[in-house]
């Protein structure tokens, strides 16, 4: 019983941590994609730190 509930956990905690990479990885390109220049400004920084081309 208490193998089955940790084996649950730490199948949650890796979809938690897949959903949250995706999400924070999915708002970066909708920035870098983005034709505003308020998006672009913003997530500027960002993009360059994890090596994602925007110019």
């Amino acid at each position: 019983m208490i193998k089955a509930i940790a084996k649950t956990r730490a199948s949650t905690d890796v979809y938690a941590i897949a959903l949250t990479a995706m999400i924070g990885l999915g708002l970066i390109f909708a920035a870098g994609f983005s034709h505003a220049a308020g998006a672009h400004d913003v997530a500027h920084d960002t993009r360059h730190a994890i090596a994602f081309p925007c110019h």
